[in-house]
């Protein structure tokens, strides 16, 4: 239960970290700019921007993607109740601040499976005070167990947005499918589903050389099609909202991505490239650059 989740024992959480294997959400985490990470998420992180130099445009463009979509379908599709699977470390810009800062009784749900992260999940939790978030530690494989415990929290006879960014790329299809269907289907008419997928079809080259050493270290790394990313939606009779799926900086663009942190230049000159990234400007990105596909759609 969320409950139970966050009062586990914290010398219980650090046995069920393991910082001998990359961790998805903690190699996000190092892009971010984040400290939530070890040796080896950095190195993957590394070995990432070696095989692609401008990668970190991926991420900070994905995120920059969530921050637009749960802006819109708050402000504009009347959307009160989010359910955010593969949340990853908290960072700015979390689903709740985004909706709460535009309607206050917005209520979140975050999900994610890395103990790293449940040891930071009572940052998730900042509700203001008319809203709810809550937390369940569990896998994204179990979305039986996920809605169990969203109930709690949402009330899934009202319109739930589905967040599922940059998670489906972990998940092969014989998993990724039936657990998709399983969770559009526990929600009502006129709930959305909110996905970014990493692809092969913009950039090949780059995106491939990134996926060797995501698969070298044990990840399980599934670029689909554009076609393939659709079929989350068509076979699940969600119906796209305009762009439709698109590459990332393509959805809805607002001019409002974040500007970099300032730094000194010759404290720059002192960092390694990835702890440069978090100084990288966003704003100069270009078609050439962005690997990820992204969508929302509502269910009628």
């Amino acid at each position: 239960m969320p409950g139970d989740a966050l009062s586990q024992d914290p010398a219980e959480l650090r046995r069920r970290i393991d910082t001998t294997k990359a961790h998805p959400a903690r190699v996000y985490d190092v892009f971010l700019g984040g400290k939530d990470n070890y040796p080896v998420d950095r190195d993957a992180a590394a070995a990432a921007l070696a095989a692609n130099p401008r990668g970190y445009l991926d991420v900070r463009h994905n995120r920059d993607f969530l921050r637009r979509a749960v802006t819109t379908l708050t402000a504009e599709d009347g959307i009160r109740q989010f359910l955010d699977i593969g949340t990853g470390l908290p960072t700015q810009e979390n689903v709740h601040q985004i909706a709460q800062r535009i309607a206050q009784d917005s209520r979140v749900v975050y999900v994610d499976n890395d103990p790293v992260v449940l040891a930071h999940a009572r940052a998730l939790l900042a509700s203001g005070p008319e809203g709810r978030t809550d937390y369940i530690d569990a896998d994204f494989t179990q979305p039986a167990q996920i809605l169990e415990q969203a109930v709690k929290t949402l009330d899934f006879d009202q319109p739930v947005a589905l967040v599922l960014v940059a998670i489906l790329h972990f998940v092969e299809d014989e998993e990724a499918h039936p657990i998709v269907r399983e969770l559009v289907d526990a929600l009502p008419s006129g709930s959305r589903l909110v996905l970014s997928h990493l692809t092969e079809d913009l950039n090949p080259e780059n995106v491939r050389a990134v996926q060797r050493t995501y698969t070298e270290r044990g990840f399980t790394f599934v670029l689909r099609s554009k076609a393939e990313v659709e079929r989350f939606f068509t076979d699940n009779g969600l119906e796209l909202d305009d762009p439709g799926v698109v590459p990332a900086h393509r959805w809805r663009p607002d001019g409002n991505a974040p500007a970099p942190e300032a730094a000194d230049p010759a404290y720059l000159a002192t960092l390694d490239d990835i702890e440069k990234v978090r100084y990288r400007d966003i704003n100069d990105v270009t078609d050439a650059d962005i690997n990820v596909y992204a969508a929302t759609a509502v269910k009628r």
